[in-house]
């Protein structure tokens, strides 16, 4: 979306990371996985949009090294839990260092397992209705089934993030037919047409669509 001149300037101008973070997100980069993490910017908008909220309760869905978690976490108020949910037992441990150090790791409960099994066991346990947001930023083949899965968990005017919505601009090149594309796309054009939901999508780092539940 940016040219790399204007984005450098839009994070010296905007972003405030804390050292964990700056240090989280370099040693990140620098791995052959590294665009997995969220953008500064757009950990820095969730958590403005997390504060504007007063959001107490929260579900993150991929925590890959927990950069976005740092984000979320510094967020919440005290008291204030992040439930995140992830399958990589050795990555995570990162997650888990880099949340400790920024002494917010009191507020989020890694648990590891599929995904969709901790939110129905959350729904199951009587969960629904219970949570501020949900963060999505995990397999784009599962985005429409953990979005439902958000959908029951938020109690009305909750907010429901979604990460990668403009997939590297691959949404919009016809010759592209793989099976991640053609899920973001089929996600975006779900949530389009959704009326239980106010939508924006923010060309903010590589997409980030929020939906509100109304």
């Amino acid at each position: 979306m940016f040219d790399s001149e204007l984005l450098t300037y839009l994070r010296h101008a905007s972003v405030r990371e804390t050292e964990v973070m700056a240090d989280n997100r370099r040693v990140t980069a620098a791995q052959d996985n590294g665009n997995l993490q969220v953008d500064p910017e757009q950990g820095q908008l969730i958590s403005l949009v997390l504060q504007l909220m007063s959001a107490r309760r929260g579900i993150e869905i991929g925590v890959y090294a927990g950069y976005s978690s740092l984000w979320i976490a510094q967020s919440l108020p005290a008291g204030g839990q992040l439930l995140a949910c992830d399958t990589d037992a050795e990555i995570t441990q990162r997650a888990q260092q880099a949340w400790a150090a920024a002494g917010v790791a009191d507020r989020i409960e890694l648990r590891l397992g599929p995904a969709l099994a901790t939110l129905d066991n959350e729904i199951a346990a009587g969960m629904a209705g219970q949570y501020d947001f949900v963060f999505i930023d995990a397999d784009k083949a599962g985005y429409i089934d953990y979005y439902e899965r958000a959908l029951a968990l938020v109690h009305g005017g909750g907010l429901i993030i979604a990460d990668n919505t403009l997939w590297h601009g691959r949404v919009i090149d016809p010759d592209d037919s793989s099976t991640d594309t053609q899920a973001i796309r089929d996600f975006n054009r779900y949530l389009h047409g959704d009326e239980r939901i106010d939508l924006s999508l923010v060309p903010i780092g590589d997409g980030l669509t929020l939906a509100r539940k109304r």
